[in-house]
């Protein structure tokens, strides 16, 4: 059996979550925030659209953490997501950190939003 060592592309993985932070690369920071190939910057929720929408040319797919559970997007941000040609997809957080890892470790244009947990 042949075992391969993962590497990430610019984005750092999630190694952790607890209330109201994530871990990433050993450090815990405050959510709500978006993890990208740009790095780890705070987020201002659904309402906070833009912060979003700026990552559309470096990303093939958003996916969206809602918190401890999964809940649906408000319509007109997911139409603007959509609109700029960037695949959302919902999700409770903790999937949502576990999936980014996943993709990422693909290989593929991933960002995450997060809310706290």
């Amino acid at each position: 059996m042949r075992l391969n060592e993962i590497r990430f592309t610019d984005a750092l993985p999630i190694d952790g979550y607890g209330a109201g932070f994530f871990r990433i690369g050993g450090e815990a920071v405050d959510a709500p925030l978006i993890v990208s190939h740009r790095g780890v910057e705070a987020w201002g929720g659904y309402d906070d659209g833009e912060a979003l929408l700026a990552l559309a040319e470096g990303i093939d797919v958003l996916l969206v953490g809602t918190g401890p559970e999964i809940a649906r997007l408000p319509a007109g941000l997911r139409d603007r997501l959509e609109a700029a040609g960037v695949g959302v997809e919902t999700m409770a957080s903790a999937q949502a950190a576990r999936s980014f890892n996943i993709l990422l470790a693909e290989g593929r244009r991933v960002a995450v939003a997060l809310l706290p947990v």
